[in-house]
C-alpha cells in the first residue's frame, strides 16, 4: 500500500484525518511513489496554533542560540547530502547533479541565516540631540508561513523559513502536493536536532490549506512562488486579510547574443540556462535574441549542442536532462510546441516522441529548437516551463531591449557580449530583477535578494539577504533621555 505522507504539527508526525489525497509520480517512470493529503482546515489551524504558542518562547531564545539551532540543520543536511539529492530527484525528475545543485544552495540559505541574530537585528546613534540617544530594534512578528511550489522542493522554503525562525519568529511549511517528499525527509532530519515544538511545522494540502493559512487571523505573512496566475490570487487576498506578503511568480527570460559574443563559452551557457531542470525554472531562458551577424553561426551551433544532450531518468550516470516533473507540464510544453508550429516558426528540432529506453511510461520531452520567431508569437511571450529554445533575430540591442522590455515577465534577462558598454547599457535599460553578464542563470546568492520585477513579483520585499530580515521583522525605533 502506497504510504500516505504526515503532517509535522508542534514537534510530533500526524497523519492527517483527511480522505482525500493526490498522487506524487516518480516523473521518470510513471510509478505513484508516495500520496499527499489534502489536509483539512482544522488540522491547519492546528499547526498555527502550535506555531503561536512556540512564539511566545521563540522570539525570547537567546540569538545565539536560534543561530546554534540553525548550525546543527546546515550540518545535518551536509551530512545527508547524497540522500537528500537522490530523494529530489525521484519526485521531480531533475538530474542528480541538478539536485545537488539545488541543495548547495538550501545549504547556502541556512548558512547565510545563521548570521542574522547577531549580526542584523539593529542600530543605533548617540547624542541625536544633546543628551539624547536613538536606536532601531528589529523584532519578530509571529507567525509566518510558505506556499511552496513543485520545481525546487527542497531549496525554495529555505528561501524563508531559516530567515525567519533566525529573526526569533515560527514557521508553516506548505510543501507542493506533488513533491512533498523533500520537504518531509528535511523535517526528519530537523526532528532529531532538538528544535524547540512548535518553531518549524509542515501542513500538506492545496487550496484549502492555502486559505485557512491565510484567512487565519494568528498569522502575519506569506511568502509566494508558483504562476503569476495564483500569485495575484494570493496577494490579493493577502492583501485583504492585512499579510504581509512576497509573490514571487513566472518568468520569461529574454537571453541576449551580442556579434561580439565568444561563442565557445556562450553556447554552453545557454544549453544549461534552457535546458537546465529541464527548463522548469523560474531564471530558465525564455527566448534567445540573436542580434546582427551572430544569428547563423549561434543558430547552427545551439542546434549541434541541443542534439547532443542525454536525456533519461535523472538518477543514472551521464544524464544531462531529465524528464517533465508531470505529465500536465509535459502536455503544457507540447501544446506550446503546437501552437509554436501553428503560428509559422520553424521547428529546426523537434522534441516530441523522443523514447528513453527502459523508460516508457516517463514524461520526457527532448530538447527543441525553434527558429524564425516572431515576438508576438506565443512561443516568445507565454512561459513555457519546458525544454524549448526560440530563437529571434534582431537587427541591434534596441530592438532586443525593446522586445525584453514589452514581455510582461521581469525576473532575469542576460546578454552575452564582449563590450563593457553593452553591458552596462543592458543591466541599465533592460526593466527585469535580475541581470546576468555572460551568465546565463542569473541567480542571486543567498546573501543577496532574489528579485523579480512587473508581473514576476508582486510586495516590497524579495526572499533571501537582507531583504528577508526586513520582511520578517518589524522596526522598533526608541528614543531615549535620562535625567
Amino acid at each position: 500500500m502506497t504510504e500516505v505522507v504526515k503532517n509535522y504539527i508542534n514537534g510530533k508526525w500526524v497523519e492527517s484525518k483527511s480522505k482525500e489525497t493526490s498522487d506524487v509520480i516518480n516523473p521518470a517512470t510513471g510509478e505513484v511513489i508516495a500520496k499527499t493529503p489534502m489536509s483539512t482546515i482544522e488540522e491547519t489551524n492546528q499547526a498555527i496554533e502550535a506555531a503561536k504558542q512556540a512564539f511566545r518562547r521563540w522570539r525570547s531564545t537567546p540569538t545565539m542560540t536560534r543561530a546554534r539551532h540553525l548550525n546543527r540543520i546546515r550540518s545535518a543536511f551536509e551530512d545527508h547530502f547524497e540522500e537528500l539529492s537522490k530523494i529530489l530527484t525521484t519526485e521531480q525528475g531533475k538530474t542528480l547533479d541538478e539536485a545537488r545543485g539545488e541543495y548547495r544552495r538550501t545549504i547556502e540559505n541556512i548558512e547565510c541565516a545563521t548570521s542574522i541574530p547577531s549580526l542584523q537585528m539593529g542600530y543605533n546613534a548617540e547624542d541625536i540631540a544633546a543628551g539624547i540617544d536613538e536606536m532601531v530594534i528589529k523584532q519578530p512578528l509571529g507567525v509566518f508561513f510558505c506556499i511552496a511550489p513543485f520545481n525546487f522542493p527542497g531549496m525554495v522554503p529555505t528561501w524563508f523559513w531559516p530567515f525567519a525562525i533566525g529573526t526569533g519568529n515560527t514557521y508553516i511549511v506548505k510543501p507542493s502536493p506533488q513533491v512533498p517528499l523533500s520537504q518531509v525527509r528535511q523535517f526528519e532530519i530537523i526532528h532529531e536536532l532538538g528544535l524547540p515544538k512548535g518553531v518549524l511545522n509542515m501542513v500538506h494540502g492545496g487550496a484549502e490549506v492555502a486559505n485557512a493559512l491565510i484567512e487565519s487571523p494568528d498569522t502575519i505573512g506569506v511568502s509566494f512562488v508558483g504562476s503569476t496566475h495564483v500569485g495575484k490570487i494570493v496577494y490579493k487576498k493577502a492583501g485583504e486579510f492585512g499579510k504581509r506578503a512576497q509573490v514571487q511568480g513566472g518568468a520569461k527570460n529574454f537571453i541576449t547574443v551580442m556579434p561580439d559574443a565568444d561563442l565557445k563559452r556562450t553556447v554552453p551557457a545557454i544549453i544549461t540556462s534552457f535546458y537546465g531542470c529541464t527548463g522548469q525554472r523560474c531564471l530558465a531562458g525564455g527566448v534567445l535574441l540573436a542580434v546582427g551577424d551572430i544569428y547563423e553561426p549561434l543558430k547552427e551551433k545551439v542546434v549541434e549542442a541541443s542534439e547532443e544532450l542525454i536525456v533519461g531518468n535523472g538518477l543514472e550516470e551521464g544524464v544531462q536532462m531529465g524528464p517533465m516533473a508531470s505529465k500536465h507540464g509535459m502536455e503544457h510544453t507540447l501544446s506550446l510546441i503546437e501552437s509554436g508550429i501553428k503560428e509559422g516558426a520553424e521547428l529546426l528540432l523537434d522534441g516530441r516522441g523522443i523514447k528513453v529506453d527502459g523508460y516508457p511510461d516517463g514524461y520526457f520531452i527532448g530538447p527543441t529548437v525553434f527558429d524564425k520567431v516572431k515576438p508576438d508569437m506565443k512561443i516568445a511571450t507565454e512561459e513555457i516551463f519546458g525544454p524549448v529554445i526560440p530563437i529571434i533575430h534582431v537587427k541591434d540591442l534596441d530592438e532586443a531591449i525593446e522586445i525584453i522590455d514589452a514581455n510582461r515577465y521581469g525576473n532575469a534577462s542576460s546578454v552575452f557580449t564582449s563590450s563593457g558598454k553593452v553591458a552596462r547599457d543592458y543591466q541599465y535599460r533592460v526593466k527585469a530583477g535580475n541581470i546576468g553578464i555572460n551568465i546565463g542563470v542569473a541567480a542571486p546568492i543567498a546573501t543577496f535578494p532574489f528579485s523579480g520585477m512587473k508581473d514576476s513579483f508582486l510586495g516590497d520585499l524579495h526572499g533571501q539577504g537582507q531583504d528577508a530580515v526586513d520582511f520578517f521583522t518589524e522596526n522598533k525605533v526608541i528614543i531615549t533621555r535620562w535625567f
